[in-house]
Order: C-alpha cells, then sequence, then structure tokens
C-alpha cells in the first residue's frame, strides 16, 4: 500500500457529492488542485483550493482548452515512486506527486441527445479530462483515480481504515472503471462524428454502454448476464420505468423489447400486442384497449400464459381489470392510468413499465447481433411495405386489404418463417419458426382452428381471415394450405421463380392475392 495520500486534483463538470468530498480532503490535510468551476464551488464552500495555473505556473489559454495538458500535472500523475530516475526528473523539473485524480468528462452525450448544434457538440469533446483519466489509472499503483461521483464515499472509506491511504485492490478497480468510461466517451463521440459524416460502416466500430442492471442470470440459470443502456434514448423497455412488480429477467427484456416495438406500429388505433419467447401470440385493434385485449388474448390463450402485455395507449382500469385474469410477466404501455395501477398492485409480482411515449417504427439504431469472433450490423427493419401490388384475377375486398396490411406487419415481427391469420384486425393463428414454409402455414391453420374452439364456435376462424407471408412461397402448397384452412386472401413480397405457378394456384383456388416487394426475414 502507497503512503497516505497527501494531493489530489479535482477537475469535474458532474458537481455531485463535491463539497462533501472536498470538505473531506481537506479535513485529511490533502492539498486540493483545482480548475474553474469545480475550484469555484469549493472555494464557495470554505475548501482551500489551489488553482492548477497557479500550481503549474501556465495560466489556462484558448478558452480553457488547455489548462491540464502540462508536465508538470502529467508528471505529477504518471511518476513511479521508488523510481530513481522518475524520482530525479521530478526534482530537476519542479514535479510535484500527484495521489489523488477526481475527474469527470463534459457531457458530450448529454448534449448530443439534447440535440446540440454541430459546434456544441465539438466543444463538449473533452481532451484534456481522458488525457488525465488514463495516466492516472495506468499509474493506479500509485495514483487513486475517480471518474464516478457515487465512488467518493468508498474513497472517503478507505482512507478512513488504512489511515489516509487506499489498497491495492481498489485502485485497480477504480482504474478498470476509469478505462471503461474513457472507452465508452470515445465510442459516443465516433459514433456521433460517422453519423455526421453520413458512414454507416466505418473501418472500426466501437460500442459504448453504461451497466444499467446485473441480472439474475441470462437466457438460461447457468449463464451470467447484465443489461448496458446506449445512448439511443428511445421509448420501450430500456428507458421505462417500472412501477412494481419482480426485478426483470433477461427473457423479460428481450421480451418486451418484442412486444413494444410492435404495438408501436399501430399509432392510429388502440391496439394490444401479447409476445411469448420473442414472437407475438395476439395482436389486435380495438375502438377501445379493453376490446383490443380481449381479442389478441383470443387468437392464442395457451401461449399467453406468462407472456408480455403491450398496449400502444394509456392503460385504463377497464382493461387492467381484464389483464389482472391472465398470469402475464409484464405489462408495458406509455402511460397507466392510477385507478388502473391499483387494480394491478393486487399482482405483486407482476412487472408494470411506462415508457412515457411509443418509439417510432420508421427510425432507429441500427441492430448488432454476436457472432463467435465478431459482429453482424444492420440497419433496422423500419419500413413494412415497398409497394401493394395485386397479382391474382380477383382483387380484395377493401376489408381483405385492411387485414392485409394487419397481417404483413405483425409478420415484419414473427420469427422466420412466419405464417400470420387475420380476421377483422385481429390475429388468428400464427405460425413462427419453422425450418418449412408450409409447415408454419399448417401450424397457424391449426391454431386458428383450436383458438375457435377455445371460444366455443364450430366454425375455424381460419375461414375469411387472410394470410401473410414474411417471404415468397417457392412453392404452392403454402398457399394451398392458406387456402385449404379457408383463407380467403394473401399478401406475400412475391420475387420467387415460381411467381407464376404461385399466381396461378391462388387463381385456382379463387384467392386474391397481394406482392408487396419487401421481405421480412427475422432470424
Amino acid at each position: 500500500m502507497p503512503p497516505p495520500i497527501k494531493r489530489a486534483l479535482i477537475s469535474v463538470s458532474d458537481k455531485t457529492g463535491l463539497v462533501e468530498f472536498g470538505k473531506f480532503l481537506g479535513d485529511m490535510g490533502v492539498e486540493i488542485l483545482s480548475t474553474g468551476g469545480s475550484a469555484k464551488t469549493l472555494r464557495d464552500a470554505g475548501i482551500d483550493v489551489t488553482e492548477v495555473s497557479d500550481f503549474t505556473g501556465f495560466p489556462e489559454i484558448m478558452d480553457g482548452r488547455v489548462k491540464t495538458l502540462q508536465p508538470t500535472i502529467h508528471g505529477g500523475l504518471l511518476a513511479v515512486r521508488g523510481n530513481a530516475d522518475h524520482e530525479q526528473a521530478m526534482a530537476d523539473h519542479n514535479i510535484k506527486p500527484i495521489d489523488l485524480l477526481a475527474v469527470n468528462l463534459y457531457p458530450f452525450e448529454q448534449t448530443v441527445a439534447g440535440g446540440g448544434e454541430f459546434a456544441d457538440c465539438i466543444e463538449n469533446i473533452d481532451i484534456g479530462g481522458p488525457a488525465l483519466i488514463r495516466a492516472a489509472a495506468k499509474n493506479h499503483a500509485f495514483v487513486t483515480v475517480v471518474v464516478d461521483p457515487t465512488d467518493y464515499q468508498q474513497v472517503v472509506s478507505e482512507m478512513q481504515s488504512s489511515d489516509g491511504a487506499t489498497s491495492d485492490e481498489f485502485r485497480t478497480r477504480l482504474a478498470a472503471k476509469a478505462y471503461s468510461r474513457t472507452g465508452a466517451y470515445d465510442a459516443a463521440i465516433s459514433g456521433w462524428f460517422n453519423d455526421q459524416v453520413g458512414e454507416t460502416f466505418p473501418p472500426r466500430i466501437v460500442f459504448g454502454g453504461e451497466l444499467k442492471q446485473t441480472l439474475r442470470y441470462g437466457e438460461n440459470p447457468h449463464q451470467q448476464a447484465a443489461f448496458y443502456s446506449n445512448s439511443e434514448n428511445r421509448p420501450g423497455v430500456a428507458t421505462a420505468e417500472q412501477l412494481q412488480g419482480k426485478e426483470l429477467s433477461f427473457n423479460n427484456f428481450n421480451d418486451t423489447d418484442a412486444a413494444f416495438e410492435l404495438v408501436a406500429e399501430y399509432a392510429d388505433q388502440p391496439a394490444c400486442v401479447i409476445v411469448k419467447h420473442a414472437n407475438p401470440c395476439g395482436v389486435a385493434l380495438g375502438d377501445d384497449l379493453r376490446t383490443a385485449y380481449t381479442r389478441a388474448l383470443a387468437c392464442d390463450t395457451e401461449s399467453a400464459f406468462g407472456g408480455i402485455i403491450a398496449f400502444n395507449r394509456a392503460l385504463d382500469a377497464a382493461t387492467a381489470t381484464e389483464c389482472a385474469d391472465l398470469f402475464a410477466e409484464v405489462i408495458i404501455a406509455p402511460d397507466i392510468n392510477a385507478d388502473a395501477l391499483e387494480v394491478l398492485a393486487a399482482k405483486k409480482n407482476l412487472r408494470v413499465l411506462v415508457t412515457g411515449g411509443m418509439p417510432d417504427p420508421t427510425i432507429g439504431a441500427p441492430t448488432i447481433r454476436t457472432l463467435a469472433g465478431g459482429y453482424l450490423l444492420q440497419g433496422r427493419d423500419n419500413q413494412v411495405l415497398d409497394e401493394l401490388r395485386v397479382v391474382t384475377r380477383r382483387a380484395p375486398s377493401d376489408t381483405e386489404m385492411a387485414d392485409l396490411q394487419f397481417a404483413f406487419t405483425v409478420a415484419k415481427h414473427v420469427k422466420s418463417n412466419a405464417i400470420v391469420y387475420v380476421k377483422n384486425g385481429a390475429t388468428v393463428g400464427v405460425g413462427a419458426g419453422q425450418m418449412s414454409r408450409v409447415n408454419s402455414s399448417r401450424i397457424a391453420a391449426w391454431k386458428a382452428a383450436d383458438a375457435s374452439k377455445v371460444a366455443g364456435d364450430v366454425e375455424s376462424w381460419a375461414i375469411g381471415s387472410v394470410v401473410a407471408s414474411d417471404a415468397f412461397f417457392p412453392f404452392a402448397d403454402g398457399l394451398l394450405a392458406a387456402a385449404e384452412a379457408g383463407a380467403t386472401a394473401v399478401i406475400q413480397p412475391g420475387g420467387s421463380m415460381r411467381d407464376d405457378d404461385v399466381i396461378a394456384a391462388a387463381d385456382e383456388a379463387g384467392l386474391a392475392m397481394v406482392f408487396t416487394g419487401m421481405r421480412h426475414f427475422r432470424h
């Protein structure tokens, strides 16, 4: 353990806890060096402070752009104590050791998130701060580096229990945290610069995130997991306020994101989405949320058990009362009325989230997927269709066309191969994730028949429905399976070498069919 801390440099943009920390250091006899606003805050609180410019004998210049980028400062941070050559250099150049550095960086991320002008964002790129942090962290064998105000109290505890010093293990952990901070800061800057010049796939890319929650486990209990947020600030599970319930699990985060992104597609009418294992098992529109929920639930009451419920309107008491009858893991909505929250309070384990708004499905950051040894980066799937081209002799009716567009939007959010049956603005059967498209079609038809039986109807809900396919039918068999189930119209991207055969089969079966020109694989 090194000697007690005798000299500290403090230069922070976030003044949280600064005065209390400064008073403690002063009471411990630590000489405090500081700059600008930090020095003023400390001095106004009656704490003795030495301005960095007085300590170095060199004034701040260029509007404060140059103040700590100076050998007296960096030599004091980087000098290896006990190294004869370093100590001789310190003596020759009147460099004094700096034992503690407390720095947090200019608020670049906040400036960008607030819509700052280009020049303002540039001015909020910190130069001296990262240089100081990296120097202190490199020399953590002798220097305590603090980049987060929440760590001040730990420094206090360490110094109190170690006669004014800090332990080797503690300084090492702070150094690791310091490099994580500068790495994330540079990631934010490089990402912003790439956006400014329209560089979607730069030669090197860096991802940054802030730890928000350590999770109990990942997809399975033997896997460790944590949730990190980025700077996108998109309404959804990542930014929501949790009003009640157990801690969100890894799978809760994933499934809730899937549900909320889908329900956001329907801005013009109350909508409900129920998701299980990242796939929608029920999606519906309604004149009100209660109707939308009951219709979404009816699509697959079995799969909805333990699912995620998402709404695109403020949750009311009548809808909450219906939801309370189902065991669900999460309810997420842009807002929740007080009387609805009172209804849900009886289900203490139910996680209830409010987002304060809806995400825009037409924009959003690229999506990332990890591979062994790399990443796949792609633009968000932020469109639904490219065209609506009738390719059969019979054109869809207005009602069929509305359902076709609704169904194709749902199919965009279903794992491939995806087949979705819809009737009157509600899913009645969903076939997801099958290796064969015809099997997805058969499963969706079976689901529709099963749902009708649960509801007490004799006739399968697939009869009179429309069908969406996320990609083209390579053969007519998938389409014919839908026709056999009772569907009357089909929507698909088109583009198969056998499109003519599929169109002919649709005509022979009396189906109306439209092509969208856009595929929606989701793996």
